[in-house]
């Protein structure tokens, strides 16, 4: 008798246990598309006050695209760190669940942060690695076309060394360290991708030397004065983002005071590695971001860079438009923090 009781008795329990885990999962797959806070974080290239009021529209849009793909989130906060470095430890920790950060800022903390989308901008009429086409098809133009990169360009001036060096180039002969290192060079400051680091990667692998070797460079504290430097015969050689010569166009004449146009004055000697823009990350220690609400995020943050009134919002950071990123495309910032670390030791 008392055997038949224990029998019973287990299998009961067996029997509610088994329904409280069903419970249980049933409570998990109805609850599991509520997100209660979703934490995003820009990194401050703009005025903190200034990125939070234009981005505050983004809350509502963003839970009303995550709503379609079945996502109801309660509340989005969004905050401005208080450097690039402390949105990329803060993405690490999982305190912020998504960062939009450079893609030096993601080099950097890719151990604790994965990249979901790479930000676009209008590309150019000529994107080549040879310097001889830019100048055969000068001048440069802005392209409908939305790319995900952009590169840096080692342009060479009107002075008599800078035209002898572009003369090369133009005839298809590849120049010697001994001809660049003949030139004066303006560059920016070393953490700046298109204006140092980038020139010097494209140094070391075609003379495995770098900006620090050249006997003349001087440092500029804008393109623009770069550039007037470049103009007025000071330097022979200046190195910046791929359409700094369309930026200042207008200002080679109007401002630098020469009579012939930039096109007409200046030519490429050298064309560094593609430059990827900026980062929408993720954080890998976040508990919210499941595979498939990373898709969900993905395809959202696509759809805003598509609309009107995200384009708007953007803009904030001179984002177009959003495209999935591929980590690997970031592999050049990874050589570029590790030059800078070496650099600073």
């Amino acid at each position: 008798m008392k055997k038949s009781w224990l029998v019973l008795l287990l299998a009961m329990l067996m029997t509610l246990t088994a329904c409280g885990g069903n419970k249980k999962e049933a409570k998990a797959d109805g609850e599991g598309n509520v997100i209660e806070d979703l934490k995003i974080q820009f990194v401050p290239s703009r005025e903190p006050d200034e990125i939070v009021t234009k981005t505050e529209p983004l809350k509502e849009i963003l839970k009303a695209k995550l709503a379609e793909k079945g996502y109801d989130v309660k509340n989005i906060d969004i905050t401005v760190g208080t450097n690039y470095e402390s949105t990329g430890e803060a993405l690490s920790a999982g305190s912020v669940d998504v960062g939009f950060i450079p893609g030096g800022t993601y080099a950097i903390y890719d151990d604790g942060a994965e990249v979901l989308l790479t930000a676009t901008r209008k590309g150019l009429s000529i994107d080549a690695e040879d310097p001889k086409e830019w100048n055969d098809k000068k001048p440069t133009e802005k392209a409908e076309d939305q790319v995900d990169f952009y590169r840096s360009l080692i342009i060479a001036g009107p002075s008599a060394k800078g035209q002898e060096l572009a003369a090369k180039v133009n005839n298809g002969e590849k120049l010697t360290w001994e001809d660049l290192a003949s030139a004066k060079w303006s560059v920016m400051g070393s953490s700046s991708s298109a204006g140092y680091i980038y020139p010097y990667l494209w140094l070391q692998k075609n003379y495995e030397k770098g900006l620090t070797d050249l006997p003349s460079v001087v440092q500029a504290d804008s393109y623009p004065s770069s550039m007037a430097r470049l103009a007025s015969g000071q330097v022979d050689i200046m190195v910046g983002f791929s359409d700094v010569r369309i930026d200042n166009a207008e200002k080679w004449q109007k401002e630098f005071g020469k009579t012939k146009s930039i096109w007409d004055e200046t030519n490429v000697i050298g064309v560094t590695d593609k430059i990827y823009n900026d980062t929408i990350s993720v954080s890998k220690n976040s508990e919210i971001m499941t595979d498939d609400f990373k898709k969900a995020l993905q395809e959202s943050f696509i759809e805003i860079g598509e609309s009107e009134e995200g384009k708007d919002i953007i803009a904030i950071y001179s984002h177009e438009g959003y495209k999935p990123a591929d980590d690997k495309n970031y592999d050049g910032e990874r050589e570029a923090q590790k030059l800078l670390r070496e650099l600073k030791n």
